[in-house]
């Protein structure tokens, strides 16, 4: 019961003390983690296989494109005096 004692007065004495630099070096180390400083690996631990990336080509052509069927124009009779909007 003796730890637990000088924990509280530790945190009663210094408390806020901690607390200030606990927040200052939080921004450090929201950095080290999102630039991966967290999960690299260290010199000693040696990778067994690389990676390999196989890439798989289609040897079978697709088939051709349908021909163009080019359609007649048909005339659309229209009268001279209509429009599509009151003038």
């Amino acid at each position: 019961m003796v730890g637990l004692r000088v924990r509280h007065a530790v945190i009663r004495d210094y408390g806020l003390y901690i607390y200030m630099v606990m927040v200052w070096l939080s921004p450090l180390l929201i950095v080290w983690i999102l630039t991966s400083g967290f999960w690299r690996r260290s010199s000693r631990q040696h990778s067994i296989a690389g990676v390999q990336i196989i890439i798989v080509k289609p040897t079978a052509k697709p088939p051709p494109v349908p021909p163009v069927i080019p359609h007649e124009h048909i005339p659309q009779p229209h009268d001279d005096e209509s429009q599509s909007f009151a003038a």
